[in-house]
């Protein structure tokens, strides 16, 4: 492994996820790696710098869910807590027919998404400046989404009270997990069931050249979220719904 360039092991990963990169795809993960590592020399978006790190971890790790999961492409889709673009930039990229909004509360982060949506001519994409609960008590967000997708952001039972609120009844979030996610599933029944949700499955997925064990929890909104959720900014970090 230690032989291949960063963008051999993607398009080979990606080959074995069932994707197949063309060249437009691939400079287009190139771009986003350099702008990465550019702008995290002032702001941190990430600690893991080093560029087969970044392909596989980074990702490999975000595009694991087209090996899963079909999104339609009139599917509107929100990544919640996006940070530096993780899943969402990676999807995007993989499939451009897609609506995205990336919802990142840190200005900085957003700005970096602002730069990278430019740099890289996405359309259908809308960058979202502000915590998930004040995303998500705004009447127009509400079930607004057929898909919310998150990576590294909160346990589960904290994410679903962010997200849940944001997906339509019949829609998904799906959250990448590590080896705790049985744990955090058995943890968040309540505030999953409050919320208006279902565990649909947990799936265990294969990141070619990852060491580790990944999993997508994929929780179907059954029905409406309570208006009083999410509550007030931070709240539900402070007092998850346990």
């Amino acid at each position: 492994m230690q032989s291949k360039t960063p963008f051999q092991l993607l398009s080979e990963g990606a080959a074995l996820l069932g994707i197949k990169l063309d060249k437009v795809q691939l400079d287009m993960f190139n771009a986003y790696l350099s702008e990465l590592k550019r702008w995290n020399k002032r702001f941190n978006l990430t600690a893991i710098t080093d560029d087969r790190e970044i392909a596989i971890k980074h990702f490999l790790d975000s595009i694991s869910i087209l090996s899963k999961f079909e999104i339609h492409k009139e599917c509107s889709t929100v990544d919640v807590g996006s940070g530096a673009g993780l899943p969402g930039i990676p999807l995007k990229i993989v499939r451009q027919d897609i609506e995205i909004t990336l919802l990142e509360s840190s200005l900085k982060k957003a700005e970096f998404l602002k730069h990278v949506v430019s740099l890289l001519g996405f359309t259908k994409t809308s960058i979202a400046a502000e915590r998930a609960e004040d995303f998500g008590r705004k009447e127009e967000n509400r079930e607004r989404f057929c898909l919310a997708v998150s990576r590294a952001v909160a346990d589960l039972a904290v994410l679903v009270e962010y997200a849940l609120p944001l997906v339509r009844i019949d829609g998904h979030l799906i959250s990448y997990k590590s080896k705790e996610a049985y744990k955090e599933v058995t943890r968040s029944r309540n505030a999953i069931n409050l919320l208006g949700g279902s565990i649909e499955e947990v799936t265990q997925v294969v990141v070619p050249f990852l060491n580790a064990e990944r999993y997508l929890i994929s929780v179907l909104k059954v029905s409406h979220s309570p208006q009083v959720y999410p509550r007030r900014a931070g709240m539900p970090a402070k007092r998850p719904l346990l």
